[in-house]
């Protein structure tokens, strides 16, 4: 033995055991000895071979070192070996015997009383009585018990004999030569002092004792073996909890009687008194659970359908808003019981379940256009070859001359008046009015329609962005923009108060107006800001300044030109009474004398500070105040700011966007016979329009079909389409492109080539869902297809993922998500976290096709190396939720597909936690309790529980802010009892 010594007086001993080995040699090597039987072990050992020898262990019921092995009397010790009767040790064992009159019990250890009166009534001729340990006969009143002690003699009623009934005896009567009786007892009893009872000693049935007897002065005293109790009738050993904890299945307890066992809530005490049986709750009244119950040992589970969650009651299922997390949908979302849909606005459509792309409507037969379409961000536009103007329908191309006019004119009159230091001004718009709202205090409103737009898409040539039509050299129009500054005011364009608008008017009619210009277009843009004082006044409050942009687009009158005047010169005289009318509009501006006269009410386009409380509470002009939300005045109405509602556009008028203070004119063909309805929406609500299948010079009846080869699928249009490639078609008025005679039908995800007369798969990045089309549909927004060929939007995919992400929080997302993800994708990120912080990532769901033989995959690990350390790798679907600590500090992500099937894929958040919280987060997400309750699982799963689950997993302090109220309303108790222990025990471990 040997012993090293530290500093601190411990001492460590390593004791050194000499073990016995047996020499071995090279031809000993791999031999199998015991199967050999040439090992040395002992007959009651067990011989185990080893790489070099064997090794002998005794067996079971033997000690020795395998060589040598001796039986251990299991007996000889002071529990008697556990029986509590007799042991008996056998070679390698022990067994329990019982006395005569007892059995062995189950446990093979106790004693039970045997009931000799069950079998064959004990062999007694009348009556069988059962004692502890034995039994005895008696018999019937008039007979007494023979000496056999088992049949019955029928008594003399004379002389003092044996056959007397008066004899006295206990047990056995005998009749004595000289006269008389003696009595004597059976064996195992002794005879009393009155020489006739009979006195129960231990040799009798153990005395009647169940376990121990003692025979004493007074008779048989009874004991009990140890762990068990001495019953009240002082001879029956009754088991105690500390036996097999009393038999009982749950809870015991010791009583005078014995154990009483007793069951936890949720189980029920079965008719043995021993066992505890679950008790099924789901089976009563669904548990009391709103949809789903789940029985459990003991216990029940209530979870909910998807798209509910449990309230903290944890019994009643409540509607989650999926409207109410962030990035739930592009646009709009509306929530249902239990799901939700997402909708787009106008011009967009939904790819990816949830997201928003721009329609290229050019790409879906050429957006109806007969000449040019140009798609722009959430809608198109038509527009017409040199020498065409655009029809009313805003499709067709009509020459000059044959072009629809409107009987109200589109242009707007600026009339201003200055007499004295009086300005006055109003811009008065009667048809082609545009409103559009924009931010808080701002908004843009024009009137009429620029000729140098006309011109500029008249030369369009297909690409916009490099063109400014404000900078025309066309002398015939003059354009101008001024800035102009309404100081201490707010933009505010509402309807004006009638006592201001009368002095106004009068103010004008009491003095000629100095000028009045006719304007083709005008574009008035207000916003308002906060101006700053100067440096010194700088922490004083700052005061409202709007800035209205003006644009004028005028037209020379040509009457004005003479041989002493050219073009140029009334040119110059035009632009002298611009600028002088500007001057007098920035005056009547800062006077709030300026009004823009829509529909025929007057509107003013700003008000001074201390005028905007007076409607603080008032929707912004082109809104109504529907279920407390300010709601933009619909399609088909307009904005009556006399009545400050909206209205149904007129007959004869209508409205195609949102929000607008005017409704527009419907074209004026020569017939008459045309309906005419209220709440036009669009043009082609205006009535009497050509069918499908029809056109006319103007779109409008009388009306003749689509000659053959041609074909129309819109209303109110003045052309047909060409079949193309010499086609022609079934009839006349075809309406669709299906009626042309192709030669070949072509199937979804093919387009047919009038060219080449055959059917072309639709490129990368196009579909097609119908039948016989000649066209192939583009992908909305930045999405794309995996391959040619798609036949529906849902092929359409947005290919974007990977980058760096964020230090604290974030979302790890596969590209498409919630839609399937793209084809032959790579995707890679990393998570950079600030110094002493980790990791924490949770995986509420994944969904990869495991046909895939793991083509998809998902990985994180410390970097991009395949043999650096990593923390997660999968390439299945999982949807029960998964919380894991990264196992380096910094992670490299990726995410790759193959080009066979997809899935939905993930979107999983990760946060970054101070690293001093390491040990408590690893407790509680590698605790198995978080993850086997369904209710907890939907924590995991619930965006906005995630949230404050991820503030108490990387800052556990802030754990009791949310045990009060806001904590009961947002997590279930079981939870918070999860947490509670693990968060006050780290952060008060002395507590």
């Amino acid at each position: 033995m040997g012993a090293v010594c530290f500093a601190g007086h411990f001492c460590l001993f390593l004791l050194l055991l000499n073990t016995r080995q047996r020499p071995t040699s090279a031809a000993s090597v791999g031999r199998d000895e015991c199967s050999e039987v040439t090992d040395d072990c002992h007959v009651d050992a067990i011989c185990q071979n080893t790489p070099k020898s064997y090794r002998c262990i005794c067996r079971p019921g033997y000690r020795g070192d395998g060589r040598k092995c001796e039986d251990i009397d299991e007996c000889d010790n002071e529990y008697n070996g556990g029986c509590v009767h007799e042991c008996i040790n056998i070679p390698g064992n022990y067994r329990c015997t019982c006395y005569d009159g007892f059995m062995l019990a189950h446990d093979g250890h106790n004693c039970l009383d045997m009931d000799e009166c069950e079998l064959n009534n004990g062999g007694c001729q009348h009556i069988c009585v059962n004692t502890m340990g034995s039994y005895e006969c008696q018999c019937k009143d008039g007979f007494f018990l023979s000496d056999n002690q088992h049949t019955c003699i029928h008594r003399s009623e004379e002389g003092m004999s044996c056959m007397n009934k008066d004899h006295g005896c206990a047990h056995i009567c005998r009749e004595i030569p000289k006269g008389g009786v003696a009595c004597e007892c059976r064996p195992g009893f002794e005879l009393a002092k009155n020489r006739r009872g009979c006195t129960l000693t231990c040799n009798h049935g153990n005395g009647g004792c169940q376990h121990t007897c003692n025979d004493t002065d007074d008779g048989p005293v009874c004991g009990c073996h140890q762990k068990y109790a001495l019953h009240s009738d002082g001879r029956t050993c009754i088991e105690t909890c500390a036996v097999n904890n009393g038999g009982c299945d749950r809870t015991c307890k010791d009583t005078s009687t014995g154990v009483r066992c007793s069951c936890p809530v949720g189980f029920t005490l079965q008719p043995d008194g021993k066992t505890c049986k679950d008790i099924d709750e789901c089976q009563l009244s669904n548990g009391g659970c709103d949809h789903f119950c789940r029985n459990t040992i003991g216990s029940f589970e209530c979870s909910c359908k998807k798209g509910f969650k449990l309230l903290t009651d944890e019994k009643y299922c409540q509607d989650i808003d999926e409207c109410s997390f962030e990035r739930t949908c592009d646009h709009t979302c509306i929530n249902y019981p239990g799901m939700f849909e997402c909708t787009c606005n106008k011009g967009y459509t939904l790819y990816g379940l949830t997201r928003c792309g721009d329609i290229n409507e050019c790409s879906i037969n050429n957006g109806g256009c007969e000449h040019i379409c140009m798609n722009t961000k959430g809608s198109y536009e038509c527009h017409c070859r040199p020498g065409y103007k655009l029809h009313w329908n805003k499709k067709d191309c009509v020459e000059g001359e044959r072009f629809l006019t409107s009987n109200i004119s589109s242009k707007a009159l600026l009339h201003c008046s200055k007499r004295g230091g009086n300005d006055c001004c109003f811009l008065t718009c009667q048809s082609e009015v545009h409103f559009i709202a924009g931010s808080q205090d701002s908004y843009t409103i024009s009137c009429g329609t620029s000729l140098q737009y006309k011109s500029y898409i008249s030369t369009y040539r297909g690409n916009s962005k490099n063109v400014n039509y404000f900078n025309s050299t066309d002398k015939s129009t003059i354009n101008t923009k001024a800035s102009l500054k309404f100081t201490a005011g707010i933009c505010s364009l509402k309807r004006s108060k009638e006592v201001l608008k009368t002095g106004l008017k009068l103010l004008c009619m009491g003095y000629a107006c100095c000028i009045s210009c006719i304007t083709n277009f005008v574009s008035l843009m207000c916003s308002s800001a906060k101006k700053m004082h100067s440096r010194k006044e700088r922490k004083a409050s700052s005061n409202e300044e709007s800035l209205i942009t003006v644009e004028f687009e005028l037209e020379v009158n040509h009457k004005e030109v003479t041989e002493s005047c050219d073009l140029g010169c009334v040119r110059k005289k035009t632009e002298k009474r611009l600028r002088k009318t500007i001057r007098t509009l920035r005056k009547s501006i800062n006077k709030e004398q300026f009004h823009v006269r829509v529909s025929g009410t007057d509107y003013e386009i700003a008000r001074k500070a201390s005028k905007v409380s007076e409607s603080l509470a008032a929707c912004g002009t082109g809104q109504m105040l529907v279920h407390n939300r300010c709601i933009s005045c619909s399609v088909g109405t307009y904005y009556d700011g006399e009545q400050e509602q909206c209205i149904l556009c007129p007959a004869g008028t209508y409205q195609d966007e949102e929000g607008q203070l005017t409704c527009e004119p419907c074209p004026s063909p020569e017939n008459e016979g045309n309906q005419r309805t209220t709440g036009a929406r669009n043009i082609s609500e205006c009535g009497g329009q050509c069918p499908l299948g029809q056109f006319s010079s103007d779109g409008f009846k009388p009306c003749q079909s689509c000659p053959l080869g041609t074909y129309q699928p819109e209303a109110g249009r003045t052309s047909c389409f060409s079949c193309g490639g010499g086609l022609t078609t079934k009839h006349n008025g075809a309406s669709v492109f299906q009626d042309c005679e192709t030669k070949v039908q072509c199937s979804p995800g093919h387009f047919y080539d009038t060219s080449t007369h055959r059917c072309i798969r639709c490129l990368v990045g196009t579909y097609q869902p119908e039948f016989g089309q000649n066209y192939c549909i583009a992908c909305p927004g930045n999405t794309t297809t995996d391959f040619d060929g798609s036949t529906n939007i849902t092929q359409c995919k947005n290919r974007h993922c990977g980058g760096q992400l964020g230090d604290y929080t974030g979302y790890i997302e596969s590209p498409n998500y919630p839609g399937n993800y793209p084809a032959n994708i790579e995707c890679t990120w990393n998570i950079n976290p600030p110094l002493k912080r980790r990791v924490l990532i949770v995986v509420p769901e994944i969904f990869l096709p495991i046909e895939d033989e793991c083509g998809d995959y998902l990985v994180m690990r410390k970097s991009s190396s395949s043999n650096s350390v990593t923390t997660y790798e999968t390439c299945q679907t999982y949807e029960r939720p998964i919380a894991f600590t990264s196992r380096s500090r910094k992670l490299w992500i990726q995410f790759k597909s193959n080009e066979a099937n997809s899935a939905k894929g993930f979107q999983v958040p990760y946060v970054t936690y101070d690293e001093d919280y390491q040990e408590l987060i690893e407790d509680i997400v590698r605790d198995g309790r978080l993850y086997a309750s369904e209710n907890h699982q939907e924590i995991l799963k619930d965006k906005k529980l995630i949230k404050a689950l991820f503030d108490v997993l990387a800052h556990p302090q802030n754990y009791f802010k949310y045990t009060a109220q806001e904590s009961r309303e947002m997590f279930p108790r079981s939870f918070i009892r999860l947490l509670r222990s693990k968060v006050s025990r780290f952060l008060r471990p002395y507590k």
